[in-house]
């Protein structure tokens, strides 16, 4: 690097990345300390508009690794962004119904209430836009499309970062006050009858299904077609800002380097990269199985596999669909092969 990076901005949802793992393993923090560079959690700060980078990817040298949805977006809305890599983690995307609502099937869904969440004061609602990527991937399976079902909305007031992210006992949670912050208002209403079906997924989507007693009526999730199973954690994104790689190409490089080797670590440690899941996704081992694999280390892989690419294309094109987005872009524009194809050409990567 020609001039020092003084801080590298990092951030990475709660879910399975190769990020994750390179962050609290001290990893990337370790790759970074020769050069002098801090390593700084943006989730985590005590400014609000720094926190939002999370979402709309504005702050210089910084990555991301999380769902694809607010990575689209910010680059739909001008954002200088590039992907760096695609991981795939497959997980239980499920349509739900209340045991006694007569759903049992897909096809009874036709004509019928399902809830989605409604945030009036976020720059992308991105739990709206995963639970009807959901909602039109199970219907299209049967025929039907989502006009053919009536949407309830669940209205949400605040954003997604109003709080900053704490680490407790090894959890990233959100607290107000002293109380973690989690709501679920499409679940009351399905509890209450006064729908017919919700969307859920991962880990504790699977939980509030079991601890309820929910009716899986479908499992997006584990069907065949990649295509299907896309949605905003299938793939996830690896993304830099476009200054970081034009003024510090080496640190973009580093940044992979470390995410592959803390994969390929995960690949040869399963119980250990089960714990490390459950405390990133604050839940048990029990339920990171079953929502993940038994094989969920394994699937940490961070790549351009052409079905990613493929999925990213096909979600973008979703997204403006949906008007979550007003234009769409090039998604192999986007993708920026180079620190890649930096490290398969070295001799001390293996990927």
């Amino acid at each position: 690097m020609s001039t020092p990076l003084e801080t590298l901005w990092y951030t990475h949802s709660p879910v399975p990345t190769g990020l994750g793992i390179a962050v609290e393993s001290g990893r990337l923090a370790q790759a970074f300390r020769p050069f002098g560079t801090r390593i700084q959690s943006l989730r985590e700060s005590s400014e609000r508009e720094v926190r939002e980078a999370h979402f709309d990817h504005h702050l210089p040298y910084s990555v991301r690794h999380g769902g694809n949805i607010p990575a689209i977006w910010a680059r739909a809305n001008g954002a200088r962004t590039r992907v760096l890599g695609l991981s795939w983690s497959d997980e239980v995307q499920l349509i739900v119904s209340a045991p006694d609502s007569g759903v049992r099937s897909i096809r009874d869904l036709r004509h019928r209430r399902f809830g989605l969440p409604k945030w009036a004061n976020v720059q992308i609602d991105f739990t709206r836009a995963q639970s009807l990527r959901g909602l039109e991937n199970a219907l299209r399976l049967e025929g039907l499309e989502v006009r053919d079902v009536e949407l309830v909305d669940y209205p949400y007031g605040g954003t997604f970062s109003d709080d900053p992210v704490r680490h407790v006992f090894g959890a990233q949670v959100a607290l107000k006050g002293n109380r973690v912050v989690q709501r679920n208002n499409e679940l009351i209403g399905l509890l209450r009858g006064d729908i017919d079906a919700i969307f859920l997924k991962g880990a504790h989507g699977l939980q509030l299904a079991h601890e309820f007693g929910l009716h899986v009526v479908l499992d997006v999730g584990s069907h065949p077609e990649p295509l299907v199973r896309s949605n905003i954690g299938t793939p996830r994104t690896l993304t830099v800002d476009q200054q970081l790689l034009d003024e510090h190409f080496d640190a973009a490089v580093r940044v992979l380097d470390s995410v592959l080797h803390a994969e390929q670590w995960a690949w040869a440690h399963p119980e250990e990269t089960r714990r490390f899941l459950a405390r990133e996704l604050n839940t048990s081992e029990f339920w990171v199985a079953s929502a993940y694999g038994d094989d969920a280390h394994l699937r940490l892989q961070t790549n351009l596999a052409e079905r990613s690419v493929n999925a990213l294309r096909d979600l973008t094109a979703f997204l403006q669909r949906w008007e979550f987005i007003g234009k769409n872009f090039s998604v192999d524009d986007w993708i920026d092969p180079r620190p890649l194809e930096t490290l398969l050409g070295g001799i001390d990567v293996a990927i």
